[in-house]
């Protein structure tokens, strides 16, 4: 493993507390860098905001450790949890880029998830080209009010980084997912570019009536991306955010919670947190942040590659097709996945693709002579 620790300044010194993160939490502090020897869940703050509007103060800027340190360690939680550091900014941006970006695809190759605190959600684009070092093609999935697609031929902002994101040559990216989108507050263009890409999109209502609509694009991620400007501001700081409508506490953490549980989640950022926030929004940060361990904890290692003889597997046939639909439920958890052809010769770069996962709905909907339209997006990416 490459050494990472030259781009990390450390964290505070916090009191070690019995049966609190506190005490099991292997921080970069006087003791030295940790030694990243087993796998487990990577810490990381990076408060660069140059590609931002925010209004940045540095009061507070490590609040958020104060509350994550002072929870209680979860059931089952028996991997490592190390706290990295500060990244601090560099001359340019793209010097934080850079060290944020190598430092993510040496954990990925630990087998070390890493929790990237922000910062802009800009950092999206040195999240991404972790996995471009990896030469990994990856799904990502945003939880956002707005698509932040932008222009390419502008620079990259905040609030403009998607079209980036496509504009990469060779391009990773498979698919995109926003969950929470909210329509007064997205041009009808960025939709339509959305739907001519065969991204996904789960509207804010859709969640609201039923979350099983965001769990799908939640396991299907490799990068999840949350802006915590997506939560409602009464529920984090009126001062500071300024969406009055948006995610509720519990649903947040209830998101956060999911994605951990996805086996292919390998790294998550939080972004646009303001490190002048309030003692309630940090506490929000440092709960998001423990359900997402918590779900890492619980995973059952049930996505689908390789051998599939501990699934059930149901052939359903539709009038207009010849091959019938294939769908796969886990004897482990009873998750639903949708199996999708792809061009032969292409099993190296699709494998972790062509399983698609989808929920009871999806196979009752097969059932009445209705096409999924997760199977129709992800047939037209992968011919």
């Amino acid at each position: 493993m490459k050494d990472i620790s030259i781009y990390f300044s450390q964290v505070p010194e916090f009191e070690s507390i019995d049966n609190e993160l506190s005490s099991f939490i292997e921080a970069n502090d006087s003791s030295g860098f940790p030694e990243i020897d087993k796998a487990g869940i990577a810490i990381i703050h990076v408060p660069e905001y140059r590609n931002s509007e925010m209004q940045i103060s540095d009061k507070a800027k490590d609040s958020f450790r104060k509350q994550l340190y002072r929870l209680h360690r979860g059931d089952a939680w028996d991997f490592k949890i190390y706290d990295l550091g500060t990244i601090q900014a560099g001359e340019k941006i793209e010097d934080t880029y850079f060290a944020l970006s190598q430092s993510i695809s040496e954990l990925i190759k630990k087998d070390v998830i890493p929790v990237i605190i922000g910062g802009s959600q800009d950092i999206t684009m040195a999240c991404y080209s972790s996995f471009e070092n990896l030469e990994r093609t990856i799904n990502i999935c945003a939880i956002d009010h707005a698509l932040n697609v932008g222009d390419p031929d502008s620079p990259v902002k905040a609030n403009a980084y998607v079209s980036h994101l496509l504009m990469q040559r060779p391009c990773y990216l498979f698919n995109y997912a926003n969950v929470g989108m909210q329509r007064p507050l997205v041009a009808k263009k960025e939709i339509d570019l959305f739907e001519k890409l065969y991204f996904d999109i789960c509207r804010l209502g859709e969640f609201n009536q039923d979350f099983k609509r965001a769990e799908p694009h939640l396991r299907n991620a490799d990068l999840l991306t949350v802006d915590f400007d997506s939560i409602k501001s009464t529920e984090t700081d009126n001062n500071v955010y300024h969406q009055p409508n948006g995610f509720k506490s519990d649903q947040i953490c209830q998101v956060a919670k999911y994605a951990g549980i996805s086996d292919k989640m390998s790294c998550m950022g939080i972004f646009n947190v303001n490190p002048s926030h309030n003692s309630h929004s940090a506490s929000l940060l440092a709960q998001i942040i423990w359900y997402f361990i918590d779900g890492v904890a619980q995973r059952v290692g049930d996505f689908p590659i390789g051998s599939k003889m501990n699934y059930k597997k149901f052939h359903v046939h539709l009038d207009e097709f010849e091959d019938d639909l294939v769908f796969y439920k886990s004897e482990k958890s009873g998750r639903w996945w949708l199996e999708v052809s792809y061009k032969s010769g292409e099993q190296e770069k699709y494998e972790r693709h062509h399983m698609v996962p989808c929920d009871y709905d999806d196979y009752q909907r097969a059932i009445e002579n209705n096409i999924p339209d997760l199977w129709w997006k992800t047939l037209q990416k992968l011919s």
